[in-house]
């Protein structure tokens, strides 16, 4: 049974998530749409590098028939990481060892940047798929169709919204009025330029780091234009940013911040907020609720943050956007279910679950990270990962 003959899907939000989406869809003779809020491909940098997980995010990328085009645009040997303490004492250093895995290796993570994913994608669907400078307004939910608003003044009809426009997703409150609660943890971010001048390019070497001391985290990592990706991590009340008045567009106070709240960290690390081209971000990091659920409907769900929003410190968030992307798309054409209100429902069921494990394997990597034994526990992962690879 063909579920959608006839049917137009309308994906809000251009992501890994809804782009995956749309590849998967499209290569089922779907009629689909893609609107996104950026203005153009061009308008947004796009942040950090990710690691595709064997079991999700590549198993996407292969039933998107994009294996050889990811592996012609990723980064070997990002994954190289040093382990230090807040004094830049290094306590593990896998720069120099040669990587042992490949493709096709369920420990084998590649690492992509961001951009470089999301070109892929773009690349791989038909032409004006993606609706630019569609920022969504709200929804109207008429008899047989949606009615979507955008920002600019547009409207589009769907029979069908799959939302995934992230962490603020105005989509979510059409399916669920359940919110996301505070993880007790703040991220700062920045990007750096000009590494090469500083000596924390030494310690770098072109990887990345993870500095745990403190109960606090830093990360740094090396674009492929050469410039950084600086981020600090620590348990904070969730009006932090606000009560402390401090203007992040001024590093200066940032640094003095930085000297105060990272006291016992070594001086190398001011480095990182004495760059000429910056701007700081602070965030408050949110998570679902692990036990969320919510009935099913025939004609709306959604994927990724906005379905299961959660920090970043276990590497599964693209991942498991990009797997809700695979099942949604198997579940709407592989014909094994009889409406589209039960093919919805075994996607939603399958997703509540993964993200019950998943989501708290994030949250106590959130609360140990953060803990004073981070360091050594950081190091104990490490360890168990390595004898996985090698066993």
């Amino acid at each position: 049974m063909n579920l959608l003959k006839d049917k137009t899907l309308a994906i809000i939000g251009g992501g890994p998530s809804g782009l995956t989406l749309a590849r998967l869809l499209q290569l089922k003779g779907a009629n689909v749409k893609v609107y996104e809020r950026d203005f153009n491909k061009n308008a947004r940098v796009q942040g950090t590098i990710l690691d595709l997980h064997f079991e999700s995010g590549l198993k996407a990328i292969e039933s998107a028939g994009l294996t050889n085009t990811f592996k012609d645009n990723y980064s070997p040997g990002a994954d190289r990481a040093r382990v230090v303490d807040e004094n830049a004492t290094l306590y593990y250093d896998k720069l120099n060892q040669e990587s042992t895995g490949d493709f096709g290796d369920e420990w084998f993570r590649p690492e992509i940047e961001r951009f470089a994913l999301r070109k892929i994608l773009l690349d791989s669907l038909q032409p004006d798929t993606v609706v630019w400078d569609s920022h969504i307004v709200s929804l109207e939910n008429n008899t047989n169709a949606w009615k979507i608003f955008f920002e600019n003044g547009s409207t589009a009809t769907a029979d069908i919204i799959i939302g995934a426009d992230g962490a603020n997703s105005k989509i979510r409150p059409f399916v669920t009025p359940i919110k996301p609660f505070y993880s007790g943890v703040t991220f700062l971010q920045c990007d750096v330029y000009s590494s090469e001048k500083k000596k924390i390019h030494d310690l770098l070497k072109d990887g990345k780091i993870m500095g745990y001391g403190d109960s606090r985290m830093l990360t740094i990592v090396t674009k492929n234009d050469g410039h950084l990706l600086f981020g600090a991590s620590w348990k904070e009340d969730i009006n932090w940013s606000k009560d402390r008045g401090i203007d992040f567009k001024d590093n200066k106070q940032v640094l003095e911040w930085f000297k105060k709240e990272y006291s016992n960290w070594d001086p190398i690390w001011h480095e990182l907020f004495e760059c000429e081209k910056y701007e700081f971000k602070p965030r408050p990091l949110y998570c679902m609720p692990l036990d969320q659920y919510w009935e099913a409907q025939s004609n709306i769900t959604l994927l990724g943050d906005a379905a299961h929003l959660m920090p970043p410190f276990a590497g599964e968030g693209v991942n498991m956007a990009m797997l809700d992307a695979l099942e949604l798309s198997e579940n709407l054409t592989n014909g094994e279910f009889t409406s589209l209100k039960s093919a919805i429902a075994n996607y939603e069921k399958q997703m509540f679950a993964r993200f019950a494990e998943i989501g708290k394997i994030t949250m106590n990597n959130t609360e140990w990270m953060h803990s004073p034994d981070g360091l050594k526990k950081i190091l104990l992962l490490i360890q168990s990962k390595t004898k996985n690879t090698t066993a």
